[in-house]
C-alpha cells in the first residue's frame, strides 16, 4: 500500500492541439495529478526534505504545458507523467490532462486524457548496488 500527493485543477495555458488556431491562440489545459509514494519518512520527521513537494509537482507540470507545442493532449499528458515518474520516491503516477475549449462543435462538460507510469524495479538499478 502507498500513500498519495495529489494536485487537482491545477491551470496553465498551453498551444497545443492539431490545429494551427490552437497552436496560434493558445488555451487553458487543467492538470490532475495523482503521485504513489511512501511517505512514512517525512511523517516521522515532519521534514519536507523527506517528501515529494507539491510545489515542484506544479511547477514540472506547468514548464510541460507551457513548453513546446505538442499535436496531443496524449502526449502531454504521457510526457508530464514520465517527468514525474522519474523523481526520487515516486511509485506511480497518475496525470490527467483537461482540455475545456476542445474544439468540439456539440455541447460537452470535459475532454480529458489520463497517463499512468509506474515504477518497475527490474529497469531501475537498486540504489547503492550499482545494477
Amino acid at each position: 500500500m502507498a500513500d498519495r500527493i495529489e494536485l487537482d485543477g491545477l491551470e496553465a495555458y498551453g498551444y497545443h492541439g492539431v490545429y494551427d488556431f490552437e497552436k496560434d491562440k493558445g488555451q487553458k489545459f487543467i492538470i490532475d495529478l495523482v503521485v504513489w509514494t511512501d511517505f512514512s519518512a517525512a511523517t516521522a520527521s515532519d521534514e519536507i526534505s523527506e517528501t515529494i513537494s507539491y510545489v515542484d509537482l506544479a511547477d514540472i507540470a506547468v514548464a510541460v504545458v507551457e513548453g513546446p507545442s505538442l499535436d496531443l493532449i496524449e502526449t502531454l499528458a504521457a510526457t508530464i507523467a514520465d517527468r514525474l515518474n522519474d523523481l526520487a520516491g515516486v511509485i506511480a503516477v497518475e496525470v490527467t490532462v483537461h482540455k475545456p475549449d476542445a474544439p468540439i462543435h456539440h455541447p460537452f462538460t470535459d475532454v480529458r486524457v489520463v497517463a499512468r507510469r509506474s515504477q518497475k524495479s527490474s529497469q531501475r538499478p537498486v540504489a547503492g548496488t550499482g545494477q
